[in-house]
C-alpha cells in the first residue's frame, strides 16, 4: 500500500477492525433530482441496506413494498419477497442501461442495481483499496474550501460493479473522505462531485452521514445549486 492509501485506511477504522465484520446494514434516507427524473421519487424515502464486506453484494429493504427487498450482484439483480421467492430478476444487469441518457426512466431492477453498487462502494471505500485486484496512484493535493485534499486515482476491477473504472478520492488532513468524483456511465450525465461530511463512528468504523452529489462541469466547476442525489445515514451496524 502506499503511505497515503494507508494512513486513509487507518483513519477510517484500520483494515484490522473492518476484516473483523462480514456486513454493513446501514439505515438510510435518500433524495435529490436523480430519482425524480427517473421517475423513481420517494423510493428511498426510508430504508435500509445490508453490504457484505467478503463479495459484492447488497440488499435493499423495503423496496416498493413492505414485505419486498433487491438482491444485488454484478452479474444478477432481483427483486425478491421476504421468503426468498423472486418476484422480478434480471442477468447482466449493466446491459440493460445500453443507450440510456439522463432522461430515461429507470425500472425497479434498474433502481436496485444503480443503488446495489452505489452503497456497496460507498460503505466498502477505502477498505476495498488494499485489495490485490484494485490499483491506487497518489495525484498531486489540490485546495478546496480553505483545506488541502490529499487525492487518490483508484482503478476498479473488472469484476466490480461501480460508476466508473477510474475514480478520485479526495481526503482532509485527519485522513478522512471528503469528496469522491466520478461519472456515474449508466446515467450517462457526465461526472459528479460527491461530498462526505458528518462522521460518526460505528463499531469502529468511521462512516460519513451527509453525502451530497453535484454536477462536475468539464472546466472543474462544482455545480452545487444542483443536489443530483443526497443520502443521509442514520444508524450502520456492522456485523
Amino acid at each position: 500500500m502506499t503511505d497515503l492509501m494507508n494512513s486513509v485506511i487507518e483513519a477510517h477504522g484500520g483494515l484490522d477492525r473492518y476484516r473483523r465484520f462480514r456486513s454493513a446494514t446501514a439505515h438510510f434516507r435518500s433524495g435529490g433530482a436523480l430519482w425524480a427524473v427517473k421517475n423513481q421519487e420517494g423510493i428511498f424515502s426510508q430504508a435500509a441496506v445490508r453490504v457484505d464486506l467478503r463479495r459484492q453484494h447488497a440488499s435493499h429493504y423495503p423496496f416498493t413494498a413492505p414485505d419486498l427487498r433487491t438482491s444485488f450482484t454484478a452479474q444478477r439483480v432481483s427483486v425478491e419477497s421476504d421468503t426468498g421467492e423472486v418476484k422480478a430478476e434480471r442477468l447482466d444487469p449493466r446491459a440493460a442501461f445500453a443507450g440510456h441518457v439522463l432522461e430515461t426512466p429507470w425500472d425497479d431492477l434498474h433502481v436496485a442495481y444503480f443503488a446495489g453498487y452505489a452503497m456497496w462502494t460507498y460503505l466498502t471505500s477505502p477498505f476495498t483499496f488494499a485489495s490485490p485486484d484494485f490499483v491506487a496512484e497518489e495525484l498531486p493535493p489540490v485546495a478546496e474550501d480553505g483545506q488541502s485534499l490529499n487525492r487518490l486515482k483508484v482503478t476498479f476491477p473488472d469484476h466490480i460493479a461501480t460508476h466508473c473504472r477510474e475514480q478520485t478520492f479526495y481526503f482532509d488532513q485527519d485522513g478522512l473522505l471528503r469528496r469522491h468524483d466520478y461519472t456515474a456511465e449508466v446515467i450517462n450525465a457526465g461526472p459528479a462531485a460527491h461530498y462526505c461530511s458528518d462522521y460518526r463512528e460505528f463499531g469502529g468504523i468511521m462512516v460519513a452521514t451527509r453525502r451530497r452529489v453535484y454536477p462536475l462541469g468539464a472546466d472543474g466547476v462544482v455545480a452545487r445549486d444542483l443536489e443530483l442525489v443526497t443520502i443521509d445515514i442514520d444508524s450502520v451496524l456492522f456485523a
